[in-house]
């Protein structure tokens, strides 16, 4: 708009000159090029900005502390179903009773998202190539916006130097009510990632780092709830009451992309009849300060293979917190979780196997005004022996930290710069692998370049 508004002024200067006024002809051609110049600018100065920033009229930091990070004014439009608009509208009501039967964005609200990076790790991993460039990492097509005023899309179609296909997907239908003179707010969610739904950085979709590298050395297991994403299609309904009680319950059904559709006895890990998620959280806000408590949880049944036969049984309980201070510099927030996830293993024996595993996570956010943020997260998992964990004693426990600092010179561009330090990896510090593989040789630099537009 910025850029419009200098074009009107360039062209009132130059259109009230007297060498114009006394040449109509070449009055009307700088006119015409001024247009098609103003045009022009208005035009990028638009699509230079995500798809929501557009449909809104507002600046990414209306929404984000740092994206995809969400502040309180975020996660209420994400739970209001992502349809608030401030852009002109085709609109068209019922003749008879004056109701919307059309309210259709003018443009559509389309965004583009390219990630790139490097990544160095401590020591060469064998037969592999260090110092590794992706380019893209990601590149992502968004249609994400609203679609009527009750139902509004983030749908996101990811090519990942390897295969193109739907990556998150979260269409929600929402409305407004009053329960004992208190807000409501209510809606449904059909989504393909558990928790992608989720409006709190706490749960797997969404919690630090929300980017990584693939080429990085990562420990061997980690909890299903963070393994089901385009696995699975599930609808559920939600709601908040009061702008303090939020509650979430989403059935899941396999939908595996890439693989036989309907499951068939090529399949592995489809999933039982339908599976249940929850999600339960209280949150308030006085003043300058933010918290949210919460709890969240899937619980699956998988077939070993195909659609008959073994199968195993996982449980993840986890619990949350999230806390978030505004500062005259800027914000500090904080998010933690713990998933503690049971599992029933069938086998051939006799006796089924059941195991243990719990992943903790907590991180530390400072973000300036000016673009800087610094974030310091920790990381730690533990259980049981499992014989699926390739390392010397099968055991799952490994932990560290992320350090992470970042800028962002424009809202919608951010650089990154991230080490991650393991102390435990796949059950021990030193040699791990039983080929003299420490856990500090995993340690992982990480650069990125991440654009919207």
């Amino acid at each position: 708009m910025e850029n419009l508004s200098r074009f009107k002024s360039l062209l009132f200067s130059l259109t009230s000159t007297k060498v114009i006024e006394s040449n109509k002809l070449a009055n009307r051609l700088i006119k015409t090029l001024l247009i098609l110049i103003g045009l022009f600018l208005y035009t990028f100065n638009a699509n230079a900005l995500p798809s929501y920033a557009r449909q809104t009229g507002m600046s990414c930091s209306a929404c984000h502390f740092s994206f995809p990070e969400l502040n309180s004014f975020g996660r209420q439009f994400k739970m209001n179903g992502y349809v608030l608009t401030g852009m002109t509208t085709i609109d068209s009501k019922d003749d008879s009773s004056q109701v919307t039967r059309l309210k259709l964005l003018s443009t559509l609200p389309l965004s583009v998202m390219v990630q790139s990076s490097f990544t160095h790790i401590a020591k060469d991993v064998e037969g592999t190539q260090n110092n590794s460039v992706a380019f893209p990492q990601q590149l992502s097509v968004f249609y994400a916006g609203q679609v009527t005023p009750h139902i509004g899309t983030f749908i996101q179609m990811t090519y990942d130097g390897h295969s193109f296909g739907m990556d998150n997907a979260d269409i929600r239908y929402t409305n407004q009510g009053r329960l004992a003179s208190k807000s409501l707010v209510y809606g449904l969610t059909l989504n393909n990632n558990p928790a992608v739904q989720d409006v709190w950085n706490t749960s797997p979709a969404w919690r630090f780092p929300s980017a990584g590298s693939d080429a990085a050395k990562n420990p061997a297991k980690s909890t299903i709830m963070e393994n089901l994403g385009t696995q699975v299609a599930g609808l559920g309904a939600y709601t908040l009451f009061n702008n303090l009680l939020f509650a979430e319950l989403t059935l899941y059904r396999s939908a595996q992309q890439g693989a036989a559709n309907p499951a068939d006895v090529t399949s592995t890990m489809a999933i039982k009849g339908v599976t249940p998620y929850w999600r339960f959280a209280l949150q308030h806000q006085w003043s300058d300060n933010y918290f949210e408590l919460g709890t969240f949880g899937i619980a699956p049944k998988f077939y070993s293979e195909g659609i008959s036969g073994k199968m195993n049984k996982i449980t993840d309980v986890g619990f949350d917190f999230q806390f978030e201070r505004r500062l005259p510099i800027g914000a500090f927030t904080v998010h933690t979780s713990l998933i503690n996830e049971t599992e029933v293993r069938d086998t051939s024996n006799v006796d089924n196997i059941k195991l243990n595993f719990n992943s903790f996570k907590i991180d530390g956010n400072l973000y300036l005004k000016n673009g800087i943020g610094a974030t310091l997260g920790y990381f730690n998992t533990s259980g049981s022996i499992d014989e699926n964990v390739a390392s010397a004693n099968n055991k799952p426990d490994s932990n560290g930290f992320i350090a992470q600092l970042e800028y962002l010179p424009w809202y919608n561009t951010k650089f990154v710069l991230q080490y991650v330090a393991y102390n435990k990896f796949d059950g021990n510090k030193i040699n791990y692998d039983s080929n003299g593989r420490s856990a500090a040789n995993n340690n992982t630099l990480y650069l990125l370049v991440w654009l919207n537009f």
